[in-house]
């Protein structure tokens, strides 16, 4: 399986960009970002024992995703073709991605990123990261869930909330991506509100917000489920590899 096609299989998409959650038009040094949070993640030191194998798989292409776009050549063969070059030495197969991770960041522990999600959430720095995000996705909710650090879908109404003071504010435009995706919600909340017999009180708008993300969130599984079994988890052994498909531009 070549290297786009494990990204549909573990990401949703075959595009390298949207696998480390950043524009295409990104600088190096917002690459190098991206791809440490986009590893952290799923970096198998902080999953429970049976979840490391496939928080491994996902670290290793998330690696193999920064190898091909932090090499000039690379990177412009993947722009320009929209294919990667699966025998050049950037995916060369016996690279261990872990300790090319460790050569790129300081050793950190689980404790380290358990202490960094405390002072990371509501701070400066994420403000500026989820304003970032929504600039670079044009106000796509799913990319920006994607792209910011140490969240999950339990965290998108507060995300909401910090886009949308963004927006009053005159800090960022307002993208119709958004405001559609806000104007849906709220029309399939009140269906919702009406069809549970809730209220308009602050738990009742709590629990149905967690139905919501919990319905879609289970959709993505279901997607990823599907995307697995079309794909598999392990590429064949021997015979010459193949370029991968032309990606979406």
């Amino acid at each position: 399986m070549g290297l786009l096609e494990q990204c549909e299989a573990a990401f949703g998409a075959a595009d390298l960009y949207r696998a480390l959650g950043v524009r295409r038009g990104a600088s190096p040094e917002e690459i190098r970002r991206g791809y440490h949070r986009a590893s952290l993640r799923v970096h198998p030191d902080r999953v429970p024992p049976e979840d490391k194998e496939e928080a491994t798989r996902r670290f290793q292409i998330l690696g193999k995703a920064y190898a091909v776009l932090s090499d000039a050549e690379q990177r412009a063969l993947y722009d320009e073709q929209g294919r990667v070059d699966e025998e050049g030495e950037a995916l060369r197969a016996e690279r261990d991605w872990q300790e090319y991770w460790r050569l790129l960041f300081k050793k950190i522990s689980v404790k380290d990123i358990e202490d960094f999600e405390k002072t990371y959430k509501d701070s400066e720095q994420e403000l500026a990261d989820v304003k970032a995000a929504y600039m670079d996705f044009e106000g796509d909710m799913d990319k920006i869930m994607e792209s910011v650090l140490c969240v999950d879908y339990t965290d998108e109404p507060r995300i909401r909330k910090i886009i949308e003071k963004a927006i009053d504010l005159k800090e960022v435009p307002s993208y119709k991506a958004f405001r559609q995706r806000a104007e849906k919600e709220a029309r399939e909340a009140e269906k919702c509100k009406q069809e549970l017999g809730l209220g308009d009180g602050e738990d009742d708008l709590k629990a149905l917000i967690q139905s919501r993300n919990k319905d879609r969130k289970k959709e993505m599984d279901d997607f990823l489920s599907h995307l697995e079994a079309k794909y598999g988890n392990n590429p064949k052994k021997g015979g010459k590899k193949t370029a991968a498909k032309k990606g979406k531009k």
